[in-house]
Formats: C-alpha cells, sequence, structure tokens
C-alpha cells in the first residue's frame, strides 16, 4: 500500500480562495448564497471556503451541514435511517452551494440535492467539489472544481481536514 500527497496544504489554501472567486463572480456577490458542507468533509471545507467568500466580500456566508445519510440509495434493505432533519433554515430563493470533498460515483450529490430540498426552493443549487476523480454512475457533474484527478477505481482518495487540509491518494 503507497501513499501519495497530490495536494499541500498551501495548495489546498490557493485553490480555496480561487474556488471562492468563481462563486462569487458567478452569483454576482455573495448576498444570496447558503453553503452546506456534505458530512463529514465538506463541513470543514465549507466554512474554509465561507471564510474565503467573507473575506472577498466583507460579511459572512451561512454555513449549514448536511447530513445525506436519510437520502441514500445504497443502504442496505431494513436499515434504520435517521429522520431527515429540519431546522429554521430557509433556502426559498437562495443560492445553494453544496460542498464536498471528493466527488466519485455521484450517489452523494444525489442524494445531498433531495436533501437541500428539505428546507425550501432555492433559486439554484450548485456544487463545489474539492477533487474529482470520475467513475460516475449519475450523470452529475460539479460547478466548481478543485482539481480533477484521473484515479483507478480501487484507489482510495483521502482528504485530512484536521488542522491543515491535505488530499493524497492511496492504492489498496
Amino acid at each position: 500500500m503507497s501513499t501519495v500527497e497530490i495536494m499541500s496544504p498551501r495548495r489546498i489554501r490557493r485553490t480555496l480562495r480561487r474556488l471562492a472567486y468563481e462563486i462569487v463572480e458567478r452569483n454576482r456577490g455573495a448576498r444570496t448564497l447558503e453553503l452546506f458542507g456534505i458530512r463529514e468533509s465538506g463541513v470543514p471545507l465549507a466554512r474554509a471556503l465561507a471564510q474565503e467568500i467573507a473575506e472577498i466580500e466583507g460579511h459572512d456566508v451561512p454555513v449549514h451541514d448536511l447530513d445525506t445519510t436519510p437520502y441514500r440509495d445504497d443502504q442496505p434493505d431494513g436499515a434504520e435511517r435517521p429522520a431527515a432533519r429540519k431546522d429554521d433554515t430557509d433556502v426559498d430563493g437562495r443560492d445553494v452551494i453544496l460542498v464536498d470533498d471528493v466527488l466519485f460515483t455521484g450517489r452523494t450529490a444525489r442524494a445531498a440535492l433531495d436533501a437541500v430540498i428539505q428546507y425550501g426552493r432555492p433559486s439554484s443549487i450548485q456544487l463545489v467539489v474539492l477533487v474529482d476523480r470520475g467513475h460516475r454512475e449519475y450523470p452529475i457533474q460539479p460547478d466548481y472544481t478543485g482539481r480533477l484527478i484521473q484515479t483507478k477505481h480501487d484507489e482510495q482518495v483521502q482528504v485530512a481536514t484536521d488542522g491543515d487540509f491535505r488530499v493524497s491518494v492511496q492504492d489498496e
């Protein structure tokens, strides 16, 4: 088993800054944005991205964590599924930015689309991923991509989100 670092903390900081500028430019500012970090690794990335956007725009952007578990289609039959959570978050007419670490088959992103709808009817839903590794099972493409990496199906892309962000690829 070997592990290769493909994105250093410095490169990830630059990438998040670039992604923040792309998001602000496409949405003509950040006034209508709501960021949803897909649990687990998407949440710290969403917070870091919101911080970058706040530095660019001069005001905070709301960040929420999003549990896609109740909406996944790959749970075993009879598996206990937690109830969908509905708090006071309202996305009606807002531009929702889904944030995840790695886009692989598209199953999590598909579940995230269903999960966001519990909060209302957004004006748009956009997907930002730090790493797109291909191998889709659903026709889902990110709106913003940090880095596209061609991987083998059996390789693992690991995103460390504790402290400095790092991305590595591990073969099995």
